[in-house]
């Protein structure tokens, strides 16, 4: 029986470090194609609205596109269950006040700022993902659908760019524990490399981070103040 649960427990270790490096490489490719947004606002909005039509009428993109769903719904639902799971092997809060001496803060409110990403997914989506895909958009001079103006659109708001902001900041929390706590499950710590290993999940956290964060303040700046 003890055998059963280590390993029950270890595959759900192993299953969210592979869904979370599989969300990281995706917010790699996010970013790239956002980055279009920062391109002069013509060029910006035919390349930005051509790529957002590739991006939902791709066949192998849909396929990916549909892996990613289902890697969010796991990804999120392993978080809870091992978040539960260390709140009650903790025993109380002596116990976890003594985990405070030896962690970080992030790392030990992992559900919280979870939460405050999952909650950002569902806003993001529906204002984005669920207009594009169902809502009435314009056209563009190309006749493809006008996330572009959209985007800019939102991004016009300074409320809306402060909670983006506050999500990807506790994105980038969660990714700064969460990239290397994968590779240790993968049996990479300790280890020669772990060092290595804790650079690259610093520097891609810190790009990601940064990356995301800037471009709604650049709209902002760009479209609705000058």
């Amino acid at each position: 029986m003890s055998t059963f649960l280590e390993n029950s427990t270890l595959f759900r270790k192993v299953l969210m470090a592979l869904t979370g490096l599989f969300l990281s490489v995706f917010l790699i490719v996010h970013l790239a194609g956002n980055l279009q947004l920062l391109l002069p606002p013509d060029q910006a909005s035919i390349q930005f609205n051509q790529y957002s039509k590739f991006m939902t009428s791709n066949l192998l993109i849909k396929i990916v596109s549909y892996v990613l769903y289902l890697s969010i719904i796991l990804h999120a639902v392993l978080s809870l269950i091992i978040t539960l799971k260390n709140k009650k092997s903790a025993g109380g809060g002596y116990a976890y006040d003594k985990r405070a001496k030896v962690s970080n803060w992030y790392s030990r409110n992992m559900g919280i700022l979870g939460t405050i990403i999952l909650l950002f997914l569902i806003v993001h989506m529906k204002d984005f993902w669920y207009e594009y895909k169902f809502g009435s958009l314009p056209m563009d001079a190309e006749g493809n659908k006008d996330l572009f103006s959209i985007v800019v659109s939102a991004f016009g708001e300074p409320l809306y760019v402060v909670g983006y902001i506050i999500a990807f900041v506790a994105l980038g929390y969660h990714l700064l524990h969460g990239i290397f706590s994968a590779f240790k499950t993968f049996g990479a710590y300790p280890s020669r490399i772990s060092s290595l290993l804790y650079f690259i999940s610093t520097g891609l956290t810190i790009l990601l981070t940064v990356g995301f964060i800037f471009i709604p303040i650049f709209i902002y700046l760009k479209y609705h103040i000058a």
